[in-house]
């Protein structure tokens, strides 16, 4: 065995050199490979075929194929060669760059362990689970055979470490089409969205890589107490924009404004005269706001409220009391109803005088408080 050998042929093969090769024969474990100038031929390992694992040397290399190898070892009429470190040579210094620049780029996924996934660039690159997508992801199963773009999050030459994730890369295209949205839109736009999350207080609104909140207040014309019965999660809805402020990366919108006002075509729905069910919302001075509709209101006022006098509606309505009601005129463009309570009320009866006049009963009142005083007085 020796380091160095002169093969007579005007060059020497030394332990490093990379030399070129043709596959001659693959087998199960080994690939044998004739190489230019050399008397013999040389011997690839499987293990030294690829940074990845691989079972049969025929699943990387096929007979004919022209190889790129490092001589390891040189052996009495043998060559031990490497195609594994050739290739890591040519992709740390490609690696190396791309981690420096901080540049994405695309790779096929290899392999799928526990947990994450192998990536094959010359080198193993490990992929970790949680750096896979920018949520959770239960079954990595569907990532293998998958091309993908990476960053490089970790490298290590020395340790032969590489770090990947594809996670940053989707964060990244998030954030860039978050800026250019919103530079683009603008208040008054209509948009179509998805509902991405609920909360007590509204509803957040994906309108195309970046989430608008809808307030509780702008769901819908009527009130709105809890906004589970209204949208559901993953919902589409039609959005307008309220008013975008890019720098703290905020979108007000509001699905309210996209639906057909309450009193729009109320004519067509109300006609003087007609009786409606509606529910007290406020009790002011001059009368009481009954809605009719939701986001219709009308007016009692305090003189059509009751046959009887009173002084306040209070006396006889409370805020939330469901009463029936006629109208009595509609002015859908300035958005008044005029209705009453006491039209619906049946006239009372005018009340009995039962006190007889004083002809009628033969005497007045003080003729009797006079006999009365006067018996008094012979009693004493």
């Amino acid at each position: 065995m020796s380091e160095e050998m002169n093969i007579g042929l005007n060059r020497e093969f030394h332990e490093g050199d990379i030399v070129k090769g043709v596959a001659v024969k693959v087998e199960d474990k080994a690939v044998i490979v004739s190489i230019e100038g050399a008397p013999f031929d040389g011997i690839v390992p499987i293990s030294e075929l690829s940074s990845l694992h691989v079972e049969k040397a025929s699943d990387v290399v096929s007979v004919g194929d022209e190889l790129e190898l490092m001589i390891t070892k040189i052996e009495e009429e043998n060559f031990v060669l490497s195609k594994r470190k050739v290739d890591a040579l040519k992709a740390w210094d490609k690696l190396e760059e791309l981690y420096e620049k901080g540049e994405s780029f695309e790779a096929e996924v290899k392999d799928v362990v526990k947990g994450g996934l192998v990536v094959d660039l010359g080198v193993r690159g490990f992929v970790p689970a949680s750096l896979v997508e920018d949520h959770f992801v239960e079954d990595l199963e569907g990532y293998k055979g998958k091309t993908l773009k990476f960053k490089i999050t970790e490298l290590d030459k020395e340790k032969g470490r590489l770090i990947l994730s594809h996670r940053a890369v989707v964060e990244e295209e998030k954030a860039n089409r978050k800026r250019e949205l919103l530079e683009s839109i603008k208040p008054g736009d209509i948009l179509n969205g998805t509902v991405q999350r609920i909360a007590p207080f509204g509803a957040f609104v994906d309108i195309g890589g970046v989430d608008g909140l809808v307030h509780i207040s702008q769901i819908a014309h009527e009130h709105v107490e809890d906004i589970n019965t209204v949208l559901k999660e993953g919902q589409e809805v039609k959005v307008k924009v309220l008013s975008v402020d890019p720098a703290n990366e905020r979108i007000s919108l509001s699905i309210k404004e996209t639906l057909p006002g309450p009193w729009e075509n109320i004519a067509e729905r109300v006609e003087k005269g007609q009786v409606l069910t509606g529910k007290v919302k406020r009790l002011v001075s001059f009368g009481a706001f009954v809605e009719v509709f939701p986001g219709v209101e009308g007016l009692v006022h305090i003189s059509q409220i009751s046959q009887k006098h009173i002084n306040t509606p209070h006396e006889v309505l409370k805020e939330g009391q469901e009463v029936q009601v006629k109208v009595l005129d509609v002015n859908e463009k300035e958005k008044r109803l005029s209705l009453s309570i006491k039209a619906l009320e049946e006239n009372p009866k005018e009340e009995i005088n039962y006190e007889l006049p004083e002809e009628a009963t033969g005497f007045s009142i003080s003729e009797v408080i006079g006999d009365q005083l006067k018996k008094l007085k012979e009693q004493s």
